[in-house]
């Protein structure tokens, strides 16, 4: 009989094992799920991985991952970038709708002339504050291009602006060596704070967030830092 509730012994020892190591493995599968499943804003650069807490201030366009992870998707798939600026513009209110066409016609424009996709939506907010101020005699200049005592220039379309003003940015700036915020305001404004207002409008795009773009923003951004 000692043998016997010797065997009963250890059988109800190892039966209690087995469930302590299976209901710790089931817990921890629960707390991954959870964990991965958070969104998570994070800076995107070539080196930075690093997370930062989500502030007030992004619409939330959308409910995907895409949007949830913020532009830490912008460097995993080009496809998140249409998106970050259409919630730009939807942010802040601009008359460039519908967002979603905007969002990808900045973006192809931006590409065609290997710009970073957050200059000219930057420059346009900070000119026109995204096409609401614009100049009576030219509704679809928002960039403040060509506005001069000799007159001002006006397109067809907010497409063609944004395309003229890529096109002469490229030659007549960046080619010539102006590949910062600070470079290219010398030039391009009067103001000397005008290259701030980019800067913080840039950093927006980059977070996703109007108050980390406050916060976060960069003294002078390479307006090639994201182009194709």
């Amino acid at each position: 009989m000692g043998k016997l509730k010797k065997i009963r012994f250890q059988t109800l020892l190892l039966t209690y094992a087995w469930l302590l190591a299976t209901t710790g493995v089931i817990l921890l599968s629960i707390a991954g799920v959870y964990y991965f499943s958070q969104p998570h804003l994070a800076i995107f650069g070539a080196d930075n991985q690093k997370e930062v807490p989500s502030a007030e201030g992004s619409t939330g366009l959308h409910s995907d991952e895409t949007t949830a992870q913020g532009v830490q998707t912008v460097v995993e798939s080009e496809d998140a970038r249409p998106v970050i600026v259409a919630e730009f513009l939807e942010r802040h209110d601009s008359p460039m709708q519908p967002y979603d066409y905007y969002g990808r016609r900045l973006v192809e424009i931006a590409d065609t002339y290997n710009l970073d996709f957050r200059l000219l939506p930057a420059i346009a907010m900070r000119e026109s504050n995204l096409c609401k101020n614009t100049h009576s005699d030219a509704p679809h200049n928002c960039l403040g291009f060509g506005i001069h005592s000799e007159g001002t220039l006006d397109f067809e379309s907010y497409e063609a602006g944004f395309e003229r003003a890529a096109k002469e940015i490229r030659a007549y700036y960046v080619d010539q060596g102006r590949i910062t915020t600070e470079m290219v305001g010398e030039k391009y404004a009067a103001s000397p704070t005008w290259a701030d207002g980019v800067n913080q409008f840039m950093a927006e795009m980059r977070y996703d967030d109007r108050q980390l773009g406050k916060e976060l923003k960069e003294d002078d951004t390479n307006v090639l830092e994201f182009a194709q």
